[in-house]
């Protein structure tokens, strides 16, 4: 579908649409004429008041992900309601997805197992910062991780599906996410590499077992499997080219043999476009909307180096805009007592996400306890064998490395888990299979590598029999 709708808040709709499960996705131009994105939410989603309440929490978090360093999202600009709409308008473009990619597109190659090991280690890595924050994604599949002009990838439409279903966030999905998302890309950009497609096997294994952090690793540590250009996405930068390229003809060729277009619709008035901050609850008037701004303006930090830093940037507001108009001197009145109010609420908002961020990094996480489990009945043949590991913790966030060692073998087993704030214990299994017939009697070993007591060690030990 091609449409040309003139201006959104100083956004400019262009040729392409397409729809999801939140609603209709346009392509669009910003005031400063860098490509954007916008998406009008399907009405029928967010009809419920308490459900616009939830999809601005989800945005000032977002936000908020955003202004502490974490980049592997697409950054939202502004979230408005014009004419009885709600739209989101995205600061950078939100296409060609994975699942772009992966539809077969003439004379565009398909990305490599190296494409796929980048994409899904760079999805890994934002997803454990927004875990360690306390937030989820809640939708994430191939038509939600963009590809970016640099051959990054940025994931879109975080929180927005469970805000709108009101679902609480949950990790534990993210997680499953992105093991069926591995197992996706090695079925097809790993296809012609069966080592490659056989490590990103083994990561969706490791995520859906110990977590994403441990399932990055194995990606990264089986680097030798993994075509030449891994690190500088040669192969997938091609692809993005030819496929943006051809997405360009086909526009093209569309609007050539298209009927001459309909006059263009007259942008909306200026006086009509709010941002959402606080949705009218039943019986309010529409007068009573926010017209406090998230701007494209308003500048935000990131920084690659280190994906979550709390308590340094505070988010920041614009005024309201001087566009804003409305016929008469009662209606203005009426704008601006609703500005000043909502400006108050979101600054106690924004206060109090600044706050939550502060306390979560101020103390470091530390271990305080470290306890190990075998099974006590003897096991039998062909046994896997469960040995549950239980760290006591400060309730901060951060990360835990530590070591398991088998009486069996000499090499150790080194991990790491993410660990997000709010949780005073961080459980870790060892999966001990042993074969074979007779009697053994096994002892493994969890060492806490760090974060370490000072002036402390931390382990702890346990032994369990086998009779076959």
């Amino acid at each position: 579908m091609n449409t040309d709708r003139g201006g959104l808040a100083g956004f400019r709709l262009t040729h392409r649409t397409w729809t999801d499960e939140l609603g209709t996705w346009s392509s669009a131009l910003a005031a400063d004429g860098r490509p954007a994105g916008a998406l009008s939410f399907d009405p029928r989603l967010i009809a419920d008041p308490a459900t616009r309440e939830r999809l601005v929490g989800a945005v000032v978090a977002d936000r908020g992900l955003a202004h502490a360093g974490v980049t592997g999202l697409v950054p939202i600009a502004d979230l408005i309601a014009a004419q009885g709409e709600v739209w989101l308008l995205t600061a950078e473009p939100v296409n060609p997805t994975v699942a772009d990619l992966l539809s077969e597109t003439p004379g565009v190659p398909r990305p490599d197992a190296g494409s796929a090991a980048g994409v899904l280690v760079e999805i890994a890595q934002t997803l454990l910062a927004v875990h360690a924050a306390g937030l989820a994604h809640g939708a994430l599949h191939p038509g939600t991780v963009v590809i970016a002009a640099d051959g990054s990838a940025r994931l879109v439409e975080r929180g927005l599906a469970d805000a709108i279903h009101g679902r609480p966030p949950a990790p534990e999905r993210d997680v499953a996410a992105w093991s069926s998302l591995a197992r996706g890309l090695a079925a097809s950009w790993a296809a012609s590499s069966p080592g490659a497609a056989g490590l990103f096997e083994r990561a969706a294994a490791t995520a859906s077992t110990h977590g994403l952090a441990p399932a990055r690793d194995v990606l990264t540590a089986g680097r030798d499997l993994l075509p030449p250009g891994f690190d500088t996405r040669d192969r997938l930068l091609e692809t993005l080219h030819l496929w943006t390229a051809h997405d360009v003809r086909s526009r093209d060729r569309r609007q050539a043999s298209a009927l001459p277009p309909a006059p263009a619709l007259p942008a909306p008035d200026e006086g009509d476009i709010v941002t959402l901050l606080h949705v009218p609850r039943s019986g309010e008037s529409r007068t009573e909307d926010v017209v406090m701004r998230f701007g494209p303006g308003v500048p935000v930090e990131t920084t690659a180096a280190q994906l979550w830093r709390a308590g340094r940037d505070q988010q920041q507001t614009e005024p309201p805009s001087d566009k804003l108009r409305v016929l008469g001197a009662p209606a203005r009145r009426r704008r601006r007592r609703a500005a000043v109010s909502s400006a108050i609420l979101a600054l106690m908002v924004v206060a109090a996400l600044v706050a939550w961020l502060l306390r979560s990094s101020a103390v470091p996480l530390a271990v305080t306890g470290l306890d190990v489990v075998a099974p006590k009945k003897t096991q039998g043949c062909g046994a896997t064998v469960k040995i549950k590991g239980l760290l006591t913790t400060n309730g901060s966030a951060g990360e835990i490395r530590y070591q398991w060692k088998r009486s069996d073998r000499k090499d150790t087993i080194e991990q790491t888990d993410t660990v997000a704030s709010g949780k005073t214990s961080h459980e870790v299994i060892l999966q001990w299979s042993v074969k074979g017939e007779g009697s053994f009697k096994g002892t493994a070993t969890l060492r806490l590598l760090s974060p370490l007591p000072e002036g402390k060690k931390l382990q702890d030990k346990a032994t369990f029999n086998f009779k076959c």
